[in-house]
């Protein structure tokens, strides 16, 4: 299955200055088609930073996806939509992990004994109130004299 990146370039900045800039709006798993109609989705959603007053706007659409172009009072701005496949991600997600093979009855090994409450280990030190976010109450150093 493809993995479709949706992109938008969009024109920033104003008089000499302006200039296009390119974004990931999101990526979407499946057919070519399935992500042209999320995009579709994204450009009812889209509301371009330029320009300030639209006095027009008009979507086209293209072979890879949509062109928003919108009057201004002074200047034209567009934001171009596009349907891409991803090919690399170099700071692509881990792949999960596989699920390990349940072992059969007959490869499992006899479990271990529960120990005893006698060979238990002794809890280490006091017990510390803590909030529920796991912070102590009262901070291991307050109290301490042999600090400066």
């Amino acid at each position: 299955m493809a993995t479709w990146g949706l992109i938008v370039e969009m024109t920033v900045g104003t008089g000499e200055r302006k200039h296009m800039e390119a974004s990931v709006l999101t990526h979407v798993e499946g057919s070519r088609e399935e992500a042209l109609a999320e995009l579709g989705e994204w450009i009812g959603r889209y509301t371009p930073e330029h320009p300030r007053s639209p006095k027009r706007s008009r979507i086209f659409r293209t072979a890879d996806g949509f062109l928003l172009v919108v009057d201004g009072a002074w200047q034209t701005f567009s934001s171009r939509f596009t349907v891409a496949e991803l090919v690399k991600d170099s700071a692509a997600p881990a792949p999960e992990p596989q699920p390990t093979p349940v072992p059969t009855p007959e490869d499992a090994a006899p479990a271990p004994a529960a120990p005893s409450e006698d060979t238990a280990p002794a809890p280490s030190g006091p017990t510390v109130d803590r909030y529920a976010d796991g912070v102590p109450v009262k901070p291991a150093w307050l109290g301490r004299t042999d600090l400066p």
